[in-house]
């Protein structure tokens, strides 16, 4: 993370997969990592800001931290992967999954 972006913007798994993404926030302000549908998203947007987010495929990462997320994809789709501080969703900052 840098700069509210994510790098890569998308990425490809094969249904079936676990993956393990390390998350390394270069900013100096916290942000958030999770795995859904658009349309989890958008109720992660609408949703409680001080949500831990530690369920599977969520984390909170504060400013210059790095952490480890693992995520069983098990059917193929298309996911998201956003950050849900206020406004950063909307200034696009999500990435895409493509499982297939």
């Amino acid at each position: 993370m840098h700069y509210s972006k994510y790098t890569p913007s998308s990425v490809t798994a094969a249904a079936g997969t676990t993956i393990e993404f390390t998350i390394v926030n270069d900013d100096p302000i916290a942000h958030e990592f999770i795995i859904g549908t658009q349309e989890q998203q958008l109720a992660h947007e609408r949703g409680d800001p001080n949500d831990p987010h530690n369920r599977p495929g969520e984390a909170r990462i504060g400013p210059h931290e790095t952490v480890t997320v693992s995520y069983l994809f098990d059917r193929p789709g298309v996911l998201q992967y956003a950050c849900h501080r206020i406004g950063h969703y909307a200034y696009g900052m999500f990435g895409t999954v493509r499982v297939g």
